[in-house]
């Protein structure tokens, strides 16, 4: 991102990413029952206990669970990077006000 490019834009463009970095997040997040659920029907006939521990033990189980925390970890990366636009901007604002009133003295 250019340091040219107004604070409002900086923002408008990192806040669109984290908006939709959490809402594929959210989505891993709330669809994970289900995803369980089918993953455990595939199985067939057995036992809720055993089907459970065999999708959990599962190779897929675990990718589907990194997929997931691989997204909120984007989510929180670009929430973050807003903040720090945010601060950046703060940091900026108090320097101008200081150099106005050095200017008054």
């Amino acid at each position: 991102m250019s340091n040219n490019e107004p604070f409002s834009e900086q923002y408008r463009i990192v806040a669109k990413r984290w908006v939709e970095a959490d809402a594929a997040a959210r989505m891993l997040e709330e669809t994970k029952t289900a995803v369980l659920a089918q993953m455990k029907s595939r199985l067939g006939e057995m036992t809720d206990a055993k089907a459970e521990k065999i999708v959990k033990s599962s190779t897929e189980w675990n990718d589907f669970l990194q997929k997931m925390v691989n997204a909120r970890t984007s989510a929180n990366l670009a929430k973050v990077q807003l903040k720090y636009i945010e601060m950046k901007y703060f940091e900026w604002q108090g320097a101008n006000a200081t150099a106005r009133a050095e200017m008054r003295m």
